[in-house]
């Protein structure tokens, strides 16, 4: 693609570059490569950087943009809805907000059995902040939640509170009211001498051993009362490198939850939208949750919206009455006219029969990449979320190093397909920022995914030899 340098406004790399690095906040991006890399079109599985280099993008804006660039059917959408009404305060209602609660509260119903309502805000944080509202209203202001190692939910101060990763919450004081961290089974790196099954019982085991005495530390056993509100989860883990439990895992977590009253809220932030095959990832492991929060590709990447959904008994206007949250932009007409396009589209386009075959398609050439590339030490699915993880030649230990020197050798653009360069964009996760976590379009083509595992075939190829 030809990018045009003579329109008017348009200003070169190293201008852009030489403006971001004096005017810009560095608090609110991630320079994964040095300089950072910019672009200037996208299109269905595509990024184009300047030069108009083709780039396959195979994490899609961390699964935001779970249905490519430039989706026709979306943008229509939302050009529709800028001539109709663009901007409403959020204290009036419109159609399309209420369209959508509606849409999403009736298929919870059919899947759950539950009824339910719908709250919307503006981002993944935000309503994980609006989520621990909820939670800490229904259990008379306990604000102590359980959350899994490994596990992410946002950077926000409560976010933060029930994300692992202390490196969110250093700088900024003391968190009393941090998570309890509990094991997440993690398949590829169990202890040795037990099966995937057996480490994810030994999890639950473990958690609900917590519950044996009071002198467990969480349990008043004569008041029948526990100190945490709720247990917060991604059924596959998002930043800490798409680990997916075995299949029985949550069924097990979940009987100890309702024994002992605890909420289960199902973060499907990043594996929300089909993501998985299914609207909600947590569909895939048999369990009903209390509450459930989604954002990311409810737009595809083209409207700050979030929200949740969450039990009637949780949110009914009697116990959560107008006003206990509340964000300017919040149930806007651009974002829930898109959302609701975005949710009639999956199901008209039967995405939950189509990932679930692109996504054993994908696994399959990881795979095959794996018998070729002994430094793979791992790879899995489920639908269109996969992982690949990179090791040393021994296959385990973990390899940052050269996941690294892939992922700038993919955004150098230096590849080659048919005699004509080409990038890769890549995304880094894991507990040791050794994985690929792949996330590409769900509308990704068999010859696509077929091109992907090619171009990581030569990407890790040149890294290796780059890295001796």
């Amino acid at each position: 693609m030809n990018i045009d340098k003579n329109a008017v406004g348009f200003i070169d790399d190293a201008q852009l570059l030489a403006d971001e690095a004096k005017y810009s906040s560095f608090g609110d991006t991630v320079h994964y490569v040095d300089p950072p890399k910019i672009f200037r079109h996208g299109e269905g599985s595509y990024m184009f950087d300047t030069a108009g280099t083709p780039f396959l993008d195979l994490q899609m804006w961390y699964s935001a943009v779970n249905f490519g660039y430039g989706n026709k059917r979306l943008n229509d959408a939302l050009k529709k809805q800028i001539d109709v009404l663009p901007q409403v305060a959020s204290q009036y209602l419109h159609q399309t907000r209420i369209e959508l609660a509606k849409t999403i509260a009736l298929d919870a119903k059919k899947k759950f059995g539950l009824d339910g309502r719908v709250h919307f805000n503006v981002g993944g944080a935000q309503a994980i902040e609006d989520s621990l509202k909820i939670v800490r209203n229904a259990s008379n202001g306990k604000s102590l939640m359980f959350a899994f190692e490994g596990g992410y939910h946002g950077r926000t101060l409560g976010a933060s509170s029930i994300t692992s990763s202390y490196r969110y919450r250093r700088r900024f004081g003391h968190f009393g009211e941090r998570a309890m961290f509990l094991p997440f089974p993690y398949p590829f790196r169990r202890p040795k001498g037990m099966s995937a099954e057996e480490y994810s019982d030994s999890c639950v085991n473990q958690f609900a051993r917590l519950f044996e005495t009071e002198y467990n530390g969480v349990w008043d056993p004569k008041t029948n009362q526990c100190e945490y509100a709720a247990f917060y989860v991604e059924p596959i883990q998002g930043t800490g490198g798409y680990v997916i439990p075995p299949p029985g895992f949550f069924q097990g977590l979940k009987k100890v939850l309702d024994k002992y009253g605890i909420l289960m809220v199902s973060d499907e932030i990043q594996m929300g939208f089909w993501r998985t095959g299914k609207l909600w990832s947590i569909e895939n492991f048999g369990v009903t949750p209390d509450i459930v929060v989604f954002g990311k590709a409810l737009t595809n990447g083209l409207n700050p919206l979030s929200g949740l959904w969450a039990r009637e008994e949780l949110i009914n206007p009697t116990v959560f009455p107008p006003g206990s949250t509340h964000s300017t932009f919040n149930s806007n007409p651009l974002g829930t006219s898109l959302g609701l396009e975005v949710i009639k589209m999956g199901y008209e386009l039967d995405y939950e029969t189509t990932v679930p075959k692109k996504g054993a398609h994908f696994l399959e050439g990881l795979r095959d990449l794996q018998k070729r590339h002994k430094e793979i030490g791992d790879v899995d699915g489920l639908g269109l979320a996969l992982r690949a993880e990179i090791c040393t030649d021994d296959g385990f230990t973990p390899n940052k190093a050269l996941l690294d020197t892939m992922v700038d050798i993919g955004l150098a653009g230096d590849l080659e397909h048919n005699g004509k360069k080409i990038g890769l964009v890549l995304d880094v996760g894991g507990w040791y920022k050794n994985v690929i976590t792949l996330a590409p379009s769900l509308d990704i083509t068999h010859e696509e995914i077929d091109l992907a595992i090619a171009l990581l075939d030569q990407l890790l190829t040149k890294a290796k030899k780059q890295s001796a």
